[in-house]
């Protein structure tokens, strides 16, 4: 008898020894139950059939960004899990965000840039850890794009969209002589930039004026400011300039949407849009709230740029990186120009049209 009992002991003993030793092993094999290093590390890649594409907006609150980042969403439902953050328009915790992605071991990154001239850092540590990034709407410097074979670009040509925009005024103002109201033969018009600097800002600028003088029209510049790509901005800046000059305005340039939209408002506080007063104001970016003003009629018009197609080729193009292969027509469904850009084209719209940016 003692002999079973002495048997039966050392059993229990081994049992009891056997379970505490798989209790020690649960959480050293189970991410969700670990907050150590090796969770933070591990790979992203938690769907052995879809990448992980780590995404950096450069602020969520972009009225055209949010159009563009539902598109990347949609566009990687069966490619690719997305992990889209906020960059806040803040270089520094944009660079964060990039270092969490790596330290994710994420298989691509898609960066919306809060500064194009820092790409080159962010170049820099994506090279590092082997991960390929693609970058979207703001464009790297052309030195940059050539530090690695593994970086990529998805976007519109700028001059494409200023093109069109000035176009949009030649039409109306061919259209409507009595647009010019001093009967100088010249447009007298006001422009609200984008943020200093920025590729989309010069290039629209530039190229919306160019436009008119090659249609033949002489142009003054009554004033201009920068309204950093706001709406509320934009209302401010164009409240200032019809308190100073409003007799001379005769039309007004915007290099987006909604600082064309906040140029309305303030027109409308001074009376315009009703009783036959009336003002031109074009835009870039055909986005709901322009289409419905288009509807309106208080916006003469817009230039689509297109989110849906630049966010699904950005999804594309990571993916297929991601999946290690060359993005190409093939592997992508977009044409990829000098081995590394991908270029969506811009369309002019206005109220006749505006189904066609639906």
């Amino acid at each position: 008898m003692k002999k079973l009992i002495t048997l039966a002991v050392a059993s229990a003993l081994v049992a009891t020894v056997a379970g505490c030793g798989n209790k020690t092993e649960t959480p050293a094999t189970s991410p969700a139950a670990s907050t150590g290093a090796a969770a933070t590390t591990a790979p992203a890649k938690t769907d052995s059939k879809k990448p992980t594409i780590g995404v950096a907006i450069y602020k969520f609150d972009d009225t055209f960004m949010s159009g563009v980042r539902a598109a990347i969403a949609d566009a990687a439902k069966d490619k690719a899990t997305m992990d889209i953050v906020d960059s806040q328009n803040s270089q520094p915790t944009q660079n964060d965000k990039v270092d969490l992605f790596i330290t994710k071991k994420v298989n691509a990154l898609a960066i919306n840039a809060v500064d194009r001239t820092a790409a080159g850092v962010i170049i820099d540590k994506a090279k590092t850890a082997n991960v390929p990034v693609v970058f979207l709407n703001r464009e790297p410097l052309a030195d940059d794009m050539k530090k690695w074979d593994k970086v990529y670009y998805v976007g519109a040509k700028a001059e494409q969209s200023g093109t069109m925009e000035g176009q949009l005024l030649v039409d109306y103002f061919k259209a409507h002589p009595e647009a010019d109201k001093n009967k100088d033969g010249k447009i007298q018009y006001v422009m609200l930039k984008g943020e200093p600097g920025h590729q989309d800002a010069e290039l629209r600028t530039k190229f919306s004026i160019q436009a008119i003088t090659d249609a033949g029209l002489g142009v003054e510049k009554v004033a201009e400011d920068t309204a950093m790509w706001d709406r509320v901005k934009g209302q401010e800046k164009m409240a200032a300039f019809l308190a100073s000059n409003e007799d001379k305005i005769e039309a007004v340039l915007a290099n987006n949407d909604d600082m064309a939209l906040g140029a309305i408002e303030a027109l409308k506080a001074k009376g315009y849009f009703k009783d036959n007063k009336y003002l031109p104001v074009v835009g870039v970016d055909a986005t709901a709230p322009a289409l419905q003003a288009l509807s309106d009629g208080t916006l003469l018009g817009t230039v689509l740029n297109d989110a849906k197609n630049q966010g699904a080729a950005t999804t594309n193009v990571a993916t297929a990186l991601a999946n290690g292969l060359v993005p190409s027509k093939e592997t992508t469904g977009y044409d990829v120009t000098d081995g590394k850009y991908v270029w969506i084209s811009y369309k002019k719209i206005t109220k006749a049209n505006m189904n066609e940016a639906k």
